[in-house]
């Protein structure tokens, strides 16, 4: 295996090793224990959404084996576990309090801390009730009012015992590719509902972590899933403006509000035919710019843009959203994304870890009033195979998480206030519109006996934070 500098780096003394989940992808359970719909249950029945035709009744089965998964937390020494509570399970159909729901939070956390694992809470990662949904979901703005208690709901049962609360996971997706795109639930390819979809979500945040403050809450985040949009040809000012077009749309349509209290000139003048600013009432980004403790990066590639069409024989980079890219926001004849002599994973995403070091100084650099940064997910897909031993010998994956840490001990070297990493995924699980046909885990799950397989990245990764203690 390569030398790594994150295998002998002096770690910051309270840095947190972690991995992380999402209760519809791993829970189970799908309709049991007065769980209903969530958008992704009601997703997943409509023909071609999901790969293979497959579902979240099952999943990983976490529900009934989280105490069996917490034990292979604490074997690989992790010290949080970055997990959502799903809307649909604690108040299914919007309606009622469900108190099984609740308990089996409860539970949860109970064993995370009795294990010596720091609970990290995310309270919505995509899984609305479909009920709401059917209401208008995140373009109806009752619902950010809504969220708010749901938010309460959760904290009261569990606001004694975690900490760190995280409000939403990537509302880009839940936002444009959920409700532009329509490649994410609840699958509608409606632009306006889309930036409604985003200032909904803004505005939940923010009174989200109002009414958390109050009730106590002392660590209050959220986390968005960021880029670097690089400019194929940087001298050429055709690529240069697509570039700025998708960090507008992916990056500063989200950081701006939360942190600078406003949206961008520019994107507004981008989607000025879609209605985001008519949305915007007196009072909302003043509630949006709450402060926050931390603010969780999620980051698997760079995005290399071009204004041109691509020529017939040129290679395109493989992501799961173009058209969310491509998308009639976006403002130009062309948005491309050529592909570069990088390595890929089995998401065709390209290996860059570089990019991850140059995004976390932008951070930095760019906004002032910055709180703590934690990378809330980093990992990758690919292909496994289960040897005759039973071990799975997952060199890329290996080499992937460690990269992408060198570049966070080199960004923390420059003076970057990064303070944890979570790598995704704990577990192989239900990947969204891929269903089970790709795997980030570091734990690997044989979808058919649900056994669970710690792979070579997890021990290779578990190594990392037993050998940091030890030089702590």
């Amino acid at each position: 295996m390569t030398h790594h500098l994150s295998q002998e780096f002096a770690w910051p003394k309270h840095f947190l090793f972690g991995s992380a989940t999402a209760a519809a992808q791993i829970e189970g359970a799908g309709h049991l224990y007065g769980k209903e719909d969530s958008i992704w249950d009601a997703f997943a029945r409509k023909e071609g959404a999901i790969a293979g035709g497959e579902d979240l009744e099952v999943a990983v089965d976490h529900y009934h084996r989280y105490r069996e998964d917490v034990q292979l937390m604490r074997e690989l020494g992790l010290d949080s576990y970055r997990f959502s509570t799903s809307w649909a399970r604690v108040i299914p159909g919007g309606r009622e309090v469900n108190a099984q729901g609740l308990d089996f939070y409860s539970r949860l956390v109970d064993e995370l801390l009795e294990n010596g694992i720091l609970p990290w809470l995310t309270l919505y990662h995509w899984d609305l009730p479909q009920a709401l949904e059917e209401q208008g979901g995140w373009t109806n703005r009752e619902t950010a009012y809504k969220f708010v208690e749901y938010a309460e709901v959760v904290y009261n049962k569990l606001g004694d015992r975690v900490q760190h609360w995280t409000t939403f996971n990537e509302p880009l997706c839940s936002s444009l590719i959920g409700y532009a795109a329509g490649e994410h639930a609840p699958g509608r390819q409606e632009p306006k509902s889309a930036l409604a979809a985003v200032h909904h979500q803004h505005l939940a945040h923010g009174l989200a972590a109002q009414r958390l403050r109050e009730l106590g809450a002392q660590e209050l985040g959220i986390t968005l899933n960021l880029t670097n949009a690089v400019p194929n040809d940087p001298s050429d000012p055709v690529d240069q403006e697509a570039a700025r077009r998708i960090d507008a749309l992916w990056n500063r349509m989200y950081l701006d509000p939360l942190l600078k209290g406003s949206y961008p000139e520019d994107l507004l003048e981008d989607v000025s035919d879609y209605g985001l600013a008519e949305l915007i009432q007196p009072g909302d980004l003043e509630t949006i710019h709450q402060p926050l403790n931390f603010l969780g990066v999620n980051h698997y590639h760079d995005d290399n843009v071009s204004g041109h069409p691509l020529p017939h024989d040129q290679p395109v980079a493989v992501v799961p959203t173009d058209s969310a890219k491509s998308s009639p926001f976006v403002g130009s004849e062309y948005v491309t994304f050529p592909a570069r002599d990088l390595p890929r994973t089995a998401m065709g995403w390209e290996v860059n870890p570089q990019g991850l070091r140059v995004l976390l100084n932008r951070l930095h650099r760019d906004y002032e009033t910055l709180p703590a940064l934690y990378i809330t997910e980093n990992g990758a897909a690919y292909t496994d195979v289960v040897s005759e031993e039973g071990s799975i010998e997952d060199h890329e994956r290996s080499e992937y998480v460690l990269d992408h840490l060198d570049e966070v001990a080199h960004a923390i070297e420059d003076g970057v206030d990064v303070r944890g990493y979570f790598v995704w995924s704990l577990l192989d699980n239900f990947e969204w519109a891929w269903g089970y046909n790709k795997r980030f885990g570091i734990i690997y799950v044989d979808y058919q006996t649900q056994e669970r397989i710690i792979k070579n990245s997890g021990r290779a990764y578990a190594s990392l934070i037993a050998a940091n203690r030890t030089m702590a």
